[in-house]
């Protein structure tokens, strides 16, 4: 909240703000309190729990801003998420550059490019959301899109690591002492290549999708149904079966699209979605469950949120930049397949565990 609260108080004295307009102070009568701009900004998150530290006090009132804006223009917010997946897709051009160790400041200066116009693209996604919900313009298929966004990026971008790492590996070599000759360029590329299918559709892929599934349990908690978009794989499945084929091609695809991505989230919990089903059958419904086993979920969602944050795209596309503007983006293949593959054990391993758990005390 602090940069919200500097971006609205910046020009208030005594209660009135005051506009600089050529050097003349303008007072506006009618002041719109910063409570009412911060209750119409709370309004546009999920959750603050759900939220890390940067998001929180940076990323989210910058993005609020940015909504209101597109918001007054009309924009559709399923137009501001597809607007964020050419950006990111297309910043693959500049990372495919070797940094500055392989051509000097004109490479580091398309990292940098690179960049900022992937945090441009994470803005905008993050955007798309706030303005749904300020706007009341949410959809399937913007929940769709927006899950798809990152995996829109990451995938030129990643074979375009691997394109880098074919052209700029001396730092590598020199370091295992491999000569370079064609034939050791083309084993360590194909290595590189195993390693970013890994890291790309095992590691990125799946820790995120995990990620925001644990985001979803949280705010499904936290404010019930209508508060989440705790979707599963049965319910996509009866709006696929019952979708016409005429008509509907490309929609389908998306459904069936993400069908397989709620399966894999549920197949990642199998102990949670056994809880949930032992609570709709006693109770009717998960959200009807007892407030003391609800509170029970929250105590410790809440302890892995801070946890569950470096699995989405702050952390961990800090740790992208760094080995990029460095000339080692190899390496953050590895980190996401061991670093962050660890933690997302460590998160899974808790909440099963403790769904297990209560899962036992159901009486």
């Amino acid at each position: 909240m602090a940069l919200l609260e500097k971006m609205l108080y910046f020009c208030t004295l005594k209660g009135k703000l005051f506009l600089i307009i050529l050097n003349d102070f303008i007072i506006i009568d009618n002041i719109i309190m910063f409570e009412e701009i911060k209750k119409k900004y709370l309004s546009t998150l999920k959750s603050t729990e759900t939220e890390d530290w940067l998001d929180l006090r940076i990323v989210r009132p910058l993005c609020y801003f940015l909504a209101v804006f597109f918001a007054k223009l009309g924009i559709h917010p399923n137009a501001v998420t597809i607007a964020s997946m050419i950006i990111g897709a297309g910043t693959c051009f500049l990372f495919a550059h070797g940094s500055y160790y392989y051509e000097g400041w004109n490479g580091l200066w398309l990292n940098v490019i690179a960049v900022v116009l992937l945090i441009v693209a994470d803005l905008l996604d993050c955007t798309d959301g706030q303005l749904a919900r300020l706007t009341g313009k949410k959809s399937r298929l913007g929940r769709i899109l927006d899950g798809m966004a990152g995996f829109t990026w990451f995938v030129p971008i990643y074979i375009a690591l691997m394109f880098r790492f074919y052209h700029f590996h001396s730092l590598e070599f020199g370091w295992f002492g491999i000569p370079d000759t064609e034939q050791n360029v083309l084993i360590a590329t194909a290595v590189v290549v195993v390693l970013g299918l890994i890291s790309g559709f095992a590691g990125m892929g799946g820790q995120q999708r995990l990620a925001d599934y644990y985001i979803q349990i949280h705010l499904f908690m936290l404010n019930g149904d209508k508060g989440s978009e705790l979707d599963s794989a049965e319910q996509q499945q009866k709006a696929y079966d019952e979708t016409p084929d005429e008509g509907n091609r490309l929609w389908k695809q998306f459904l069936k699209n993400y069908i397989s991505y709620t399966r894999k989230q549920e197949k990642a919990t199998p102990e949670f979605q056994k809880l949930m089903a032992t609570l709709r059958e006693k109770y009717g419904s998960a959200g009807d469950m007892p407030e003391e086993i609800r509170e029970e979920l929250l105590r410790e969602s809440r302890r892995i949120m801070p946890w569950n944050a470096m699995l989405t795209f702050n952390f961990r596309s800090g740790m992208f930049f760094l080995f990029c503007l460095i000339d080692l983006p190899v390496w953050n293949f590895l980190f996401e397949i061991i670093c962050l593959g660890l933690l997302t054990a460590c998160i899974n391993r808790h909440h099963e565990a403790c769904c297990k758990s209560l899962s036992q005390t159901l009486p």
